[in-house]
């Protein structure tokens, strides 16, 4: 499984990726966890508010979320 956390580095973004890593852990996980901040790789998701949270190439959440939240996307 791929993870990308996509942000800018705003604390949101940060925020986002470190509720990613520790549901990771949690769960156990094999995940490769990816935090891309590159502008022109974001842009190519299509997307008009950040953070987002990519699972294995497809968008799967957009602005806050929870950690519960993350946890039921990441075990579907």
């Amino acid at each position: 499984m791929e993870i990308k956390v996509l942000g800018t580095g705003c604390a949101n973004c940060r925020a986002l990726y470190s509720a990613v890593e520790q549901v990771v852990n949690e769960l156990g996980l094999k995940a490769d966890l990816v935090k891309e901040e590159d502008l022109m790789k974001i842009m190519e998701y299509n997307i008009m508010s950040l953070p987002a949270l990519v699972v294995d190439g497809k968008v799967v959440a957009k602005g806050r979320i929870t950690k519960d939240e993350i946890r039921t996307i990441l075990t579907k």
